[in-house]
């Protein structure tokens, strides 16, 4: 694990911090949210609001050409000064909310389970403030905010928004994610990737069928399928540097219909994951070869659908040491923590494609709390003073972004 510069608080004051009643605001605005999950490129009620906030802020807000998602700029933009970008994603998920709070998700199968509520308030709690701050002359150069549709839906809304043009004028890029791991009120950062590449494996098989009874005369499909779930991830393994990390895990298996028969079709999916780029542009010809070579050890026709997914986001070092002199800032050095590399994938990392930027993990456990809440879990859950956290990291990094 990498080890992260701070430096001591106090060195400057920063102007930002949230009031009492934005505070307040902010967290009846991620309660409602959280009542009302969208899924992916449905995010029209959830645009709406934040369209209405940031007018009423005297903001002039933008919505993204597919009707969900927005851009808003603060300050005056200056084209010898590429902006700093502050993104947040939308969407939920499609899974029941377990939860018995009050705030639990009034939508049947539809949860925000990965804090993306929580990564929208805070980034519309920064526009806020640093609105507040241009007002004052206080904000020395322009800021975007980035809230974008369809994170969870491969291979992200991320790429949509930058072909509409989200990414223009702007010269870096700042988001959290949330960490069930890390107590509220610290980060978690490291500088290179933080995340995984990830991507979705479908595969099909096929062959003659028959009778149980006689499986030597056909292809026992039940068998295949199980031999490619098991024996592909062993052949990969062999086939790749350990260290890429590539994993394959699979999240679906069906076949056949009756105990006496065997079936003619089954049915795999999964996902693909790798920890660096080299191999996430090797992957789907390593992985495509080793499902056919054990399809055809065991006479079964394979097809594969390898759809690409995400890159990892790989953190920048100077923008990664901005986030560290923003938190050191508000709060002091302690309150960020090395942090590792993740398995998850994100698309905040087409945006890395284009711009250097960083990801933060932004702590949401209540310190002291035993209990496992992970992201994608329909007991998902934060504790709500993660939220200014955020904000005061996001505005103190917009207010030392110093750039010339």
């Amino acid at each position: 694990m990498n080890q992260l510069k701070s430096r001591e608080p106090g060195s400057v004051t920063l102007p930002g911090t949230l009031s009492a009643p934005l505070r307040a605001e902010l967290i009846a605005f991620r309660r409602d949210l959280h009542m009302h999950p969208e899924l992916g490129n449905q995010e029209f009620r959830t645009t709406a609001a934040l369209k209405a906030r940031l007018e009423a802020a005297g903001l002039a807000p933008k919505v993204l050409p597919g009707g969900t998602g927005l851009i808003c700029d603060i300050g005056t933009p200056d084209r010898r000064r590429p902006m700093l970008a502050i993104r947040a994603d939308l969407d939920a998920l499609p899974i029941p909310d377990v939860k018995t709070v009050a705030y639990r998700s009034t939508v049947a199968n539809r949860a925000h389970a990965c804090g993306h509520d929580v990564h929208t308030t805070t980034v519309l709690g920064a526009g806020l403030v640093l609105a507040e701050l241009d007002r004052q002359g206080l904000l020395p150069h322009a800021v975007r905010l980035l809230f974008q549709p369809a994170e969870e839906v491969l291979p992200g809304g991320a790429a949509d928004a930058i072909e509409a043009g989200v990414l223009d004028g702007v010269g870096r890029i700042i988001a959290i994610h949330c960490d069930p791991r890390v107590d509220a009120g610290k980060i978690g950062l490291r500088v290179g990737p933080i995340t995984s590449a990830c991507d979705r494996l479908e595969v099909t098989l096929d062959g003659p069928g028959g009778h149980t009874a006689r499986p030597h005369l056909t292809t026992d499909l039940v068998t295949a399928a199980a031999r490619v779930a098991t024996d592909v991830p062993a052949v990969l393994a062999r086939r790749v540097d350990a260290r890429s990390g590539l994993s394959v895990t699979w999240g679906r298996i069906e076949a056949g219909h009756a105990p006496n028969v065997i079936p003619q079709h089954a049915e795999l999916s999964g996902t693909v994951r790798c920890l660096d780029l080299p191999t996430w542009r090797e992957a789907p010809d390593l992985v495509h070869a080793a499902i056919d070579e054990v399809a055809t050890l065991h006479r079964a026709k394979s097809t594969v659908n390898y759809v690409r997914g995400v890159p990892p986001v790989v953190n920048d070092s100077v923008v990664t040491e901005l986030l560290v002199d923003a938190m050191t800032a508000r709060r002091g050095p302690y309150v960020i923590e090395d942090t590792e590399q993740s398995l998850g994938g994100e698309d905040f990392s087409w945006y890395l494609e284009h711009v250097p930027g960083a990801m933060a993990r932004l702590g949401v456990r209540t310190p002291g709390d035993t209990r496992v809440r992970d992201l994608h879990a329909g007991d998902f859950d934060v504790d709500e003073s993660c939220i200014e956290t955020a904000v005061e990291l996001f505005t103190a990094a917009a207010l030392l972004d110093r750039r010339g």
